[in-house]
């Protein structure tokens, strides 16, 4: 527990991605095996505990420490407050032991200490936690505490992570990034797996990590000549692979989730297409085979959340796959191929497939740049978000790398929305409120709408902060409602009619543009202005 903890205070401590990625290599090629399996689970977003797995509840890690220390539960609650952040609390409340305790790996902490008791009875829960509170040194003990409260946020993207094991073992990122897509168990037959210079059996049951666009930001005259890109819609869906393996067809969203059983007509659809392709494109719910657009997001949520859906479901949610890029053919990876080269296999293997099902995404023709932009004014009408600008040559590379791949999204809509309730924020911000929901009018009364975290620069996040905590009216856990003072124009890609949401519509995306102090509430926008959108 030592060392990963000395990783954890060096990782907290640092601003610099060079000097995170240059201790996240000490520490991999240091650590012993079964350590680094478990550092790589839990930096990479994996947690110890949760719903199917319980090892201490907030509650319980509250009731624990107050009989522990004494103090009353006010008292902590109180403490929390102040801290923002449950793990350093339960840390701060307890004095370091007189003595050094005997040291014990992160994995044998893991392994033979907390998952044995995980959903076992209370008594036998709380008898293993108290021992490691006093036990521990501070440091040790906050890192443990993270552990419980699955809060291990040092400011580590999984990127990073995946480029230190490449800087240290000389293995092609895409390939660690590959290897690490899906459910895996933190082994050291894992980890010695995944830094192996020979390709293993597995590396073709897995996914490709996916390519990323980046926000276009500047004017796209900015890019060149218009000839040396390909433009396509930008398709509000679910990104995802359609693998064609070993007789078998299967499909990984981005979120690195296979979705067995929820899309039975693609998985159907794909059963046709020749062993040994992995397509790259969008789900969308579409009403029909000759349907000139998309259904909203919110239909296709739908299916989302049916692992197995029934007919009625199928019947009135249809869907299908926009395929925008070929990453393997006949067993062969394509990605190091000129765009045009892998669109141009593309669209061949799908005309000579000829299922409705699985169609190649439209390419938007334009002479110039100017005529892409009066095209992209016209996407919101086609119920696309706008264009995807591609460089004609560019392989299929891993992650959000700028340069090949930009996403020119429409302008947002916007409503001016009055500030209701806030609550604290994650890491860094755990001890500010910088989560919101704001709300527009309904006759006389405001009516919760949308919840953003984004968009206030730090001036402006503890001047709220400072302000919420000033005029709150009442509290119901972690948020507080506020005084309906204050006004902030918020953007938003689409809208939809929802039966799940008390204001009858949903938003995507929501975000802050503006602090609005020239408005007053009275003038905040009417929920008919959004109910107007809807789709």
């Amino acid at each position: 527990m030592k060392r990963f903890t000395a990783l954890y205070r060096e990782l907290d401590r640092s601003t610099a991605t060079l000097d995170r990625r240059a201790a996240l290599v000490a520490y991999f090629q240091a650590a012993p095996p079964r350590d680094a399996a478990w550092a790589l689970h839990l930096l990479s977003g994996g947690k110890i505990a949760g719903a199917k797995r319980r090892i201490a509840s907030t509650r319980e890690l509250h009731e624990w420490i107050a009989a522990e220390t004494g103090l009353p539960g006010w008292l902590v609650d109180e403490s929390r407050e102040q801290v923002g952040d449950l793990a350093e609390t339960l840390a701060l409340l307890l004095d370091d032991p007189a003595e050094p305790a005997t040291e014990v790996a992160l994995a044998d902490w893991i392994e033979k200490r907390l998952l044995p008791v995980a959903n076992r009875e209370p008594e036998l829960r709380r008898a293993q936690v108290v021992q490691a509170w006093h036990t521990l040194a501070f440091d040790e003990r906050l890192v443990f505490n993270k552990l419980l409260t699955g809060a291990l946020r040092v400011g580590v993207s999984r990127r990073t992570v995946q480029q230190a094991l490449a800087e240290m073992s000389g293995v092609d990122i895409a390939r660690i990034a590959q290897r690490m897509l899906g459910a895996w168990m933190p082994t050291p037959a894992f980890m010695r797996d995944l830094v192996s210079p020979e390709a293993l059996p597995g590396d073709r049951q897995q996914p490709y990590p996916f390519f990323l666009a980046s926000p276009l930001e500047a004017a796209p005259e900015s890019l060149g000549d218009i000839d040396d890109w390909l433009l396509e819609w930008k398709w509000d869906g679910i990104r995802l692979q359609l693998i064609r393996r070993g007789g078998e067809a299967a499909l990984w969203s981005r979120g690195e989730e296979r979705l067995d059983g929820r899309f039975p007509e693609i998985e159907q659809a794909a059963a046709g297409l020749p062993d040994g392709c992995v397509i790259d494109g969008e789900l969308l719910a579409w009403g029909s085979d000759d349907g000139a657009t998309p259904l909203p997001f919110i239909a296709l949520q739908k299916r989302i959340q049916r692992r197995k859906p029934g007919p009625k479901l199928l019947a009135d949610t249809p869907v299908r796959v926009q395929a925008y890029d070929l990453l393997e053919l006949d067993g062969e990876d394509q990605r190091e191929l000129p765009l045009q080269t892998r669109r141009a296999r593309l669209e061949s293997l799908l005309a000579a497939h000829g299922d409705p099902r699985i169609v190649a995404s439209p390419l938007v023709e334009a002479t110039d740049w100017g005529q892409a932009a009066a095209l992209r004014e016209d996407a919101r009408a086609r119920a696309v978000e706008g264009l995807m600008l591609k460089r004609r040559d560019s392989p299929y590379r891993a992650g959000r790398r700028r340069g090949d791949w930009w996403k020119w999204k429409v302008d947002p809509l916007t409503v001016d929305a009055v500030l209701l309730y806030a609550q604290s924020g994650h890491g860094r911000r755990s001890t500010l409120y910088t989560d919101y929901t704001f709300g527009l009018w309904d006759g006389d009364a405001l009516v919760p709408v949308a919840k953003a975290y984004s968009g206030l620069n730090d001036q402006e996040i503890l001047t709220l902060d400072r302000w919420i905590r000033a005029n709150t009216l009442e509290r119901f856990g972690p948020v507080r409602s506020v005084r309906a003072e204050h006004v902030f124009e918020l953007g938003f890609e689409a809208v939809n009619r929802s039966a799940r949401h008390k204001s009858g519509i949903a938003v995507r995306f929501p975000r802050i543009l503006r602090w609005r102090h020239d408005k007053p509430v009275a003038e905040a926008d009417r929920l008919d202005t959004l109910r107007a959108l809807a789709r």
